[in-house]
This record gives C-alpha cells, sequence and structure tokens, in this order.
C-alpha cells in the first residue's frame, strides 16, 4: 500500500524535475559556483540537492531529541522514496536480537533458474541513533534487484535508548540467525553475506570481525557502503567536509554522544579499524563518497584489510556524498552509484565459493 500523502508525492516529482535539469540549470539553481575539492567535482546533480536541502531550513538533526530526529528522517525518506521498486516478494519477520526478537523485513528476488540467490543481511545507517526499515526500503529494493539477492533487513535498537554495545549485540545475533536460517527464507546458505551503509557499515564490518575472531561461522561477504569505522582518529576528509555536504561534524559529534557514552574509542567493536587482527575477514567491496567526512577512514580500512590478505575491493564515487544510496530514487547519478554496487556485489558473491584472484583496489 502507498502511504505518501499528496505533498510526498508532489515533492517526489519536484525532485525528479530537478534532477533532469541540464548540469549548467543544475548548478545555476543551486544559486553558488560549482564547487570543486580536493581534486574532485561535486555533481552538479547533488550540488543543488545540497542546496535544497538547505532551503528548507529544517532544524539540524543534533538539536532535537532522538525521537523527533528519527521522525524527521523518516518524513524525509518518505518524501523521496517513490514507487516501491519491485522485486520478487517482501515480509516483516521477526529474527533473533542479543535481548529478544527484531523486526525485520525480507525481500526476495525475481524466481530464476540459476538455483538459489545468496543473501544480504543488511543493517540501515543513522548514526546508531535514527533509521529504521522503512528509511531504507528502496535501498533495499534496489540492491535486492540489481543485485540478485535476498535482503534480510534488521531493525536494531538504537541509541540512547540503547547505546554501545547493544546495536553491536544485535547485530552479531541477527547475522548468526541468518547464517542459520538462510535456507527457510529460500537463500542459498553457503552464501550469506552481511552489508549496510554508514553505522550500518561499521556494524557489518564488526559482526565480521567478531564472529571470525570467535571461531565461529561468519559470512562470507561484506558490503560496506560509505563505513564508519574508526571513532578515534583524525582524517583530512572529516575537516574539508564537516559541514556543508550533507553528513555534518556537529551532526557526528552528536550521534556519537548518544551512542558512545563513555565507551573506549578504540574498542574494536567501535573502531573496527584499530583491531589487531585482521586476517582471516571475508571479502569485501568497501565503497567510498568523494565528499564525505567518512570518506578517508572507509578507504583507510579497505588498506588495512588488504594489507592483512582479504580480498578488497575499493570503489570511490568522486562526485557524491554521505548517504547517497538514499537518495537514489530521486538522483540519477545515486541511482546509477547504487545499481553499479549491486551488479558489483552479484558478481563478487558469484566468485566467493571458488578461488579467484585478488580484485583491483581502485579509488575512482
Amino acid at each position: 500500500m502507498d502511504s505518501r500523502t499528496a505533498r510526498d508525492r508532489l515533492e517526489y516529482r519536484a525532485a525528479r524535475a530537478l534532477a533532469a535539469l541540464s548540469p549548467r540549470a543544475q548548478v545555476r539553481l543551486s544559486g553558488k559556483p560549482a564547487v570543486s575539492l580536493d581534486g574532485q567535482a561535486l555533481e552538479p546533480e547533488i550540488q543543488l540537492t545540497l542546496a535544497m536541502l538547505e532551503r528548507q531550513n529544517l532544524p539540524g538533526m543534533e538539536t532535537l531529541p532522538p525521537v523527533q530526529a528519527r521522525a524527521q528522517i523518516r518524513r524525509q525518506a518518505l518524501a523521496i522514496a517513490g514507487k516501491p521498486v519491485p522485486v520478487g516478494a517482501v515480509r516483516d519477520l521477526e529474527v533473533d536480537g542479543a535481548q529478544g526478537p527484531l523486526r525485520a523485513r525480507h525481500y526476495a528476488p525475481a524466481e530464476s533458474t540459476t538455483g538459489p540467490h545468496p543473501l544480504l543481511v543488511f543493517f540501515h545507517g543513522g548514526g546508531f541513533v535514527v533509521g529504521d526499515l522503512d528509511t531504507h526500503d528502496q535501498v533495499c529494493r534496489l540492491l535486492c534487484r540489481h543485485g540478485g539477492v535476498h535482503v534480510l533487513s534488521v531493525d536494531y535498537r538504537l541509541a540512547p535508548e540503547c547505546p554501545f554495545p547493544g546495536p553491536v549485540e544485535d547485530a552479531v545475533a541477527a547475522t548468526r540467525w541468518a547464517l542459520a536460517h538462510a535456507q527457510d527464507l529460500g537463500a542459498d546458505p553457503a552464501r550469506v553475506a552481511v552489508g549496510g551503509d554508514s553505522a550500518g557499515g561499521n556494524l557489518s564490518a564488526v559482526a565480521c570481525h567478531v564472529l571470525t575472531r570467535a571461531g565461529e561461522q561468519a559470512p562470507v561477504f561484506q558490503l560496506l557502503l560509505y563505513p564508519a569505522t574508526d571513532g578515534a582518529g583524525e582524517y583530512r576528509s572529516r575537516e574539508l567536509f564537516s559541514d556543508g555536504f550533507f553528513l555534518t561534524e556537529a551532526q557526528m559529534d552528536w550521534f556519537k554522544d548518544q551512542y558512545v557514552a563513555d565507551a573506549d574509542p578504540l574498542d574494536p567493536r567501535l573502531s573496527v579499524l584499530r583491531a589487531d587482527d585482521l586476517t582471516g575477514l571475508p571479502p569485501a567491496l568497501v565503497v567510498t563518497a568523494g565528499f564525505d567526512p567518512l570518506r578517508d577512514e572507509g578507504e583507510a580500512y579497505a588498506r588495512a584489510l588488504r594489507d592483512a590478505g582479504v580480498r578488497v575491493a575499493l570503489r570511490r564515487f568522486p562526485g557524491l556524498i554521505h548517504g547517497f544510496a538514499n537518495a537514489a530514487t530521486v538522483s540519477r547519478v545515486s541511482r546509477d552509484a547504487l545499481i553499479e554496487v549491486a551488479g558489483a556485489t552479484r558478481a563478487l558473491l558469484a566468485m566467493v565459493s571458488a578461488p579467484v584472484a585478488e580484485p583491483e583496489v581502485t579509488a575512482g
């Protein structure tokens, strides 16, 4: 059922119309010169999107109580969602969490004659504070449709009601459940992967590390979309893109205050890049955005994995910003990027059962 209001539909159509303009018109409508920084050019479509968000004059997420921040994010997600991307089937269910059942949503790909599809356990982004199954519904649908995978989206507990390490423990428990029940979902039990964006990328990487170091069955692949990997380091991208490119330094500080409390920032369950041992982890696709404060730590994690002997493919989209996957329904360049990521996920998952050459690591 389509739950969008008339205003949602109007905003969606307006966003699609702006995305269809020429790059020159998009830059002109943004009211600013074309943006180039750190040897990269911001996509005109993204520049206009950022200008439109600024003109909405919404309160900064960091100024709101968490409950209101979640409502604002849900409202924004619904406004740009559009019609649901078609997949084979969708159903809600419950999976194991650390302290009880968690809501989840299973997306099944269309039937094929090539045998059971892999399963991607997906953890949404949102700084461990905001986001839910609905804010990332279209992201999961696009990954399912274009990646040829079952997607199991998990609604883990959020901070500050459930601070660190609660979300990590939920991610590990849900991953264990998926590994044990993949066949029940119609997926290939030998090809269970984990993935997520931003905070969800952190949870995915940490779950792989926790399970591997414990000697337990672990996912065969990890998809890390602009992941948070280091809560203790200083990175040039955090300085360059601290304001004006969607994810801000003020928001990151707010997320940290809600989630971390008094935890040790060097704890590898927070800062997986700081883990002593990264050997034996599943192959990874690490995706970064050129104008993202988290860009450099994501790419540092890709290098650390490679140095530990883990197969890694790294893809930077130089003209995009943090959170681009959620804009794929209204942004042509964001949609193209997410479809490329889905296709790479499909290809890499097809390789996990056989020895293969290490994928080339690129950043451009």
